[in-house]
């Protein structure tokens, strides 16, 4: 991919962020130390690849401005994986031939899984904002590399079917996934909950990433009476899923996890998308944390919606672990990390030694006039 100057001019992030580095490479600053940020910069989710080059983007200016990573200027190495696993595994390979000591990414979780792979065997730290499968931290000590600024499928699962179990008790319940690890994985998550609180599903059933028509399934539905949706995937199905539901009758509310934390998910469904549920982290923008980043970014004009400040909070956790460690090598920055707090722009992560968040924050938002905000 190539970044072009004027585009990153037009975002208005300053001289700072011109020592950005990609694959066809802008010129970093003399002794810059590279990071990486990988994620879907094209495609169908490319909407969320831009919330983690912005908040990467963010992060490496203003610590950059601040003095650096032991006292070197940061330059990012931007690759695309387009949300497909084997481009993944390529992506972290590039990254990983360029001796980056660190890469905030993947988006997705099959594509964060493959590519630690590569990371584990080159000893490169890897922070995701967004990959919520617990297979990623769940493999046990060669994968001690891998830490998140998100929670778990099987903690937002947990609040998911439990809530699922009490407002629609004794009524008929759809599970629908989009067969992909992360919607398959928070749907399961999600239908383990409800069950053991008591509600069975009337309906389970995969779609396909990239299906337009949901009519068979939607038919199916109103078959069965369903009065609620709960959908693992992400926002585009989503999206098309509900607003063809409202057009075919089907008033079930639809229930989703922190793939849809998109404005493009109302923009895809139109009015459709009012009152929706989703779960997602407590508002990041509102962090006490916060204000002074958010205000840059509403300075060029930028809402920074979802995933883009777990993302700034990724880069902050490596520049803090690389000063406490005083070194890049990764059994140094992980003995920084395991057991450790950092204050980020998101608040205090406190990491056990799997490298997973002890207190994530699931909250419910609800959509309306094609925005979200917290129920």
């Amino acid at each position: 991919m190539t970044i072009k100057r004027r585009d990153l001019l037009k975002t208005g992030m300053g001289a700072a962020a011109l020592t950005l580095a990609a694959p066809t490479i802008l010129r970093a600053q003399s002794g810059a130390l590279t990071i990486g940020v990988a994620g879907p910069i094209t495609g169908p989710n490319a909407a969320f690849g831009e919330q983690l080059r912005r908040g990467a983007a963010m992060a490496v200016a203003d610590i950059t401005a601040a003095g650096g990573v032991l006292g070197r200027p940061l330059a990012l190495a931007i690759e695309d994986d387009a949300s497909d696993p084997n481009q993944a595994r390529a992506a972290a390979n590039r990254l990983a031939g360029r001796k980056v000591p660190f890469v905030l990414g993947h988006f997705n979780s099959s594509c964060s899984i493959p590519a630690s792979e590569v990371y584990a065997e080159e000893g490169v730290l890897q922070i995701t904002p967004a990959s919520t499968n617990p297979r990623l931290t769940d493999r046990g000590p060669r994968f001690k590399n891998v830490f998140r600024t998100c929670g778990r499928d099987d903690q937002q699962g947990a609040i998911a079917g439990a809530w699922l179990a009490d407002k629609f008790k004794g009524k008929a319940v759809a599970v629908i996934h989009d067969k992909t690890t992360y919607g398959q994985g928070l749907a399961d998550e999600t239908k383990k909950a409800m069950n053991a609180a008591g509600l069975t599903e009337r309906i389970y059933d995969g779609i396909a990433t990239g299906d337009k028509d949901f009519t068979a399934l939607i038919t199916r539905m109103k078959s069965q009476s369903v009065e609620a949706i709960y959908f693992g995937g992400l926002h585009t199905e989503a999206a098309l899923l509900v607003r063809q539901a409202r057009d075919q009758g089907l008033g079930a509310q639809l229930v989703s996890g922190d793939g849809i934390v998109s404005t493009e998910f109302a923009s895809i469904a139109g009015r459709a998308s009012d009152g929706v549920i989703m779960t997602f982290d407590s508002d990041p923008r509102k962090s006490p944390g916060a204000a002074q980043v958010v205000q840059k970014f509403a300075a060029q004009g930028y809402d920074p919606e979802g995933y883009t400040l777990l993302s700034y909070a990724g880069v902050q956790v490596f520049a803090e672990a690389a000063k406490r460690a005083n070194g890049l090598g990764v059994d140094a920055l992980v003995a920084q990390m395991h057991g450790k707090s950092f204050q980020t722009v998101i608040g205090n992560l406190t990491y056990d030694n799997k490298g997973d968040l002890t207190k994530p924050n699931y909250v419910f938002y609800i959509w309306k006039d094609g925005k979200y905000a917290e129920m």
